[in-house]
């Protein structure tokens, strides 16, 4: 019989934080560890714990993949003389918001990042 306590209908995402993912990932790299039985524990799906492992791997569950970002007054600048030439030709740049992700590849524009991000960070 199970005993967990039964959900309503679907609700908004739940929103875990990047210690407890990684958390979950290392306990399912245990030996002997069932992903299952995890997501059983932590009612949360087995693929989920799948997607987190696979993050895991690819170095996205780190403690320093998301930042926060500080605009300080830049009144009398334009944008290429507030930004740093980029040290590399290629990154990328992942900015998380209000619920919203924005992703920027390669070399943006500097002025279209910066109004990019002053909407944003509104």
């Amino acid at each position: 019989m199970d005993q967990r306590p039964q959900r309503g209908p679907r609700g908004p995402y739940r929103r875990h934080t990047i210690e407890f993912k990684r958390a979950v990932v290392e306990q399912s790299l245990q030996p002997g560890a069932s992903v299952s039985r995890l997501a059983r524990q932590h009612d949360i799906n087995a693929n989920q714990i799948f997607a987190w492992r696979k993050a895991y791997h690819e170095g996205r569950l780190d403690a320093a993949a998301f930042v926060p970002i500080v605009l300080t007054d830049t009144d009398g600048l334009d944008a290429t003389e507030r930004l740093d030439p980029p040290a590399v030709a290629f990154g990328r740049l992942t900015i998380e918001r209000k619920g919203a992700r924005l992703t920027v590849e390669g070399r943006p524009d500097a002025q279209v990042l910066a109004q990019v991000l002053a909407v944003l960070l509104r």
